[in-house]
């Protein structure tokens, strides 16, 4: 799943919101399109990869 989110955030460069939905439609999580959710995703997702989540590539 970090990878998944990595690859959408850093290599398909989408939004926290883009993201966020991106794992809705996969996961079929109950969160939507929510920026909250996708930023959490995301931080989480770069601490499992060994990265700074509010460094390059990141953010």
């Amino acid at each position: 799943m970090a990878a998944q989110i990595r690859t959408w955030r850093v290599d398909d460069d989408l939004t926290w919101r883009s993201v966020a939905q991106a794992a809705t439609d996969l996961w079929r999580s109950e969160w939507g399109s929510s920026q909250i959710y996708g930023r959490d995703l995301c931080a989480v997702a770069a601490r499992m990869t060994g990265e700074d989540p509010d460094e390059e590539p990141w953010n």
